[in-house]
């Protein structure tokens, strides 16, 4: 190729992830689609012009770094979310039931995934993003395992499905509920998989209700640090005696987020404006959108249908396993 062909195919994906992730924002504003947020819409987006169309090949490079780069430069900003302090101060009790959530949602997908003989990747992902974030969580972990772009972004539309579903259906039964409106917030903080499903899920139940959800979310996005370390330091173990394994990279955008997140917590002081901050996050969630047009480019629906049956229904028993255990637990 040459350097100006390399150059469009650069500049032309990255250009055609962010037209993507630009209409899927504003897909993302009409009734019904507006339940699923742009990261969603982007990616259905972009798997509707794969199918109807075919793979952008004079384009991969910037679909790749979109769906590669993009994705970790967007973790790294999703630490500017967390504030660290509030869970020292006020959340150490849910930061344990976080950890028991994200262990019990990955124990839970893993044992079902063996049972219904899914690709233990993706029941990996699907676990993670079920126990702690969502999204970000697959993103975060996906390296780390090395799993397939193809799974990836599987792994990442169907928890947006099934949270979106689960969201709306929290909401539902919010007048059936015997919880009050700090109970509520909880039990959809430590069960409900993005964090834009917990805010949609609690909006109902009132400012409490919203600030404790948010609370219970951010214990178990603050878990996503410790638990990637720890995947690093295990599947190096796991490959010590499997010389036909690759070498495990070091997740260095962790020490981003970790580093982001410190400054929120403990340097940003009122001399950072909030608006900044609220730029910053539809920067993230833009970035993140275009990271999910990439990996959207690469699902081939007529592999998906054959794959897909199964890790869908293990995420939805999983997903009602941990709303009841969460539930009886409030």
């Amino acid at each position: 190729m040459t350097s100006q062909t390399n150059r469009i195919s650069f500049w032309g994906g990255i250009g055609f992830t962010a037209l993507l992730a630009l209409l899927g924002f504003i897909l993302a504003k009409l009734p019904v689609f507006d339940y699923i947020g742009p990261l969603a819409c982007s990616i259905l987006l972009a798997i509707a012009y794969r199918n109807l169309r075919s793979y952008p090949e004079n384009l991969r490079a910037g679909v790749h770094f979109s769906a590669r780069i993009l994705l970790r430069a967007a973790i790294i900003l999703y630490g500017l979310k967390l504030d660290m302090q509030i869970i020292f101060s006020e959340g150490l009790g849910l930061l344990g039931k976080a950890f028991v959530v994200i262990i019990f949602s990955i124990t839970v997908m893993m044992l079902l995934g063996r049972w219904l003989k899914i690709d233990p990747h993706i029941s990996f992902l699907l676990g993670a993003g079920t126990g702690i974030c969502g999204a970000a969580a697959i993103a975060a972990v996906s390296p780390i395992i090395q799993s397939e772009e193809e799974d990836t972004a599987m792994s990442v539309g169907m928890i947006a499905l099934i949270g979106t579903i689960f969201a709306v259906g929290y909401t539902v039964l919010l007048p059936m509920v015997s919880l009050t409106p700090v109970g509520y917030g909880i039990w959809s903080g430590l069960s409900l998989h993005e964090l834009a499903h917990v805010a949609l899920a609690a909006d109902p139940a009132g400012e409490d209700a919203v600030a404790m959800a948010l609370l219970a979310k951010l214990c178990r996005v603050f878990l996503l640090i410790p638990f990637c370390f720890v995947l690093v330091f295990w599947m190096k173990r796991r490959q010590k005696n499997d010389e036909s394994s690759s070498k495990i990279a070091f997740p260095w955008f962790l020490l981003g987020f970790i580093a982001l997140s410190i400054f929120r917590t403990y340097l940003a002081g009122d001399w950072f404006p909030v608006s900044l901050y609220d730029s910053i996050a539809m920067l993230t969630t833009f970035l993140l959108s275009m990271a999910m047009a990439g990996l959207g480019l690469t699902i081939d629906l007529r592999q998906l249908k054959e794959k897909a049956g199964f890790p869908l229904l293990a995420l939805v028993i999983t997903s009602i396993l941990l709303s009841v255990i969460t539930y009886i637990w409030v």
